[in-house]
């Protein structure tokens, strides 16, 4: 038999007020007669997503960055908050930035762009980290929407390309898409000089020379 898991503090809301409602019995018959706002349970539901998707996030990056042993092996991946939103925020590696961001009313844009260095940054980074807002930047292909819905029982879902989503499945796919696409391509030094002392090995084997 399947078991009801529902831990989210703010999925469990509803009942908090239905037992309250049990205290307070009239002011549960008052709140019966307002209408039902479907635009103030997607602004809700966008920022519950959104945090959601920010920690899981954070928790991929704690473990990644474990593996880096202090950005020795390879650069930490940062996970900062931008003003622009209450919920949006941005993930940072080699000047490659993931930003997630409430654009429109049930609508949460996913980009990646290339942060462009100034004489402003020390190290690509402002004094409170790279900002989406004060910061140069270069798209990097073009930005994936997600799309609230709202279900026949009053609920809202997320959708893709018209999919249903969750957070979890967000966050894995665009945190691999993250790493790879700021990955450090590290080119073989004198590349050119090793094949040409190559050929002039060969050739000398075979008696001639170049």
């Amino acid at each position: 038999m399947a078991r009801f898991h529902d831990t989210n503090s703010s999925q469990m809301a509803w009942i908090h007020d239905l037992a309250r409602a049990e205290v307070n019995p009239l002011a549960d018959q008052l709140s019966l007669g307002q209408s039902f706002d479907p635009q103030q349970l997607v602004e809700e539901s966008t920022v519950s997503f959104m945090d959601e998707i920010r920690d899981v996030f954070q928790e991929y990056a704690k473990v990644f960055n474990g593996y880096s042993e202090s950005g020795a092996r390879y650069p930490e991946v940062k996970v900062y908050g931008l003003a622009n939103g209450a919920s949006d925020f941005m993930v940072f590696r080699n000047q490659i930035k993931f930003l997630v961001s409430n654009v429109a009313h049930g609508v949460v844009q996913l980009s990646f762009v290339r942060h462009i260095r100034s004489d402003l940054t020390v190290n690509g980074l402002s004094a409170g980290g790279p900002s989406a807002e004060t910061q140069p930047s270069q798209a990097l292909g073009s930005p994936k929407e997600l799309r609230a819905q709202i279900g026949p029982f009053q609920d809202v879902f997320w959708t893709f390309e018209g999919e249903k989503i969750e957070a979890a499945q967000v966050a894995k796919f665009f945190f691999v898409e993250f790493i790879r696409a700021s990955r450090e391509v590290k080119k073989p030094q004198h590349s050119n000089q090793v094949l040409i002392d190559q050929i002039k090995n060969l050739l000398q084997e075979r008696g001639l020379d170049l």
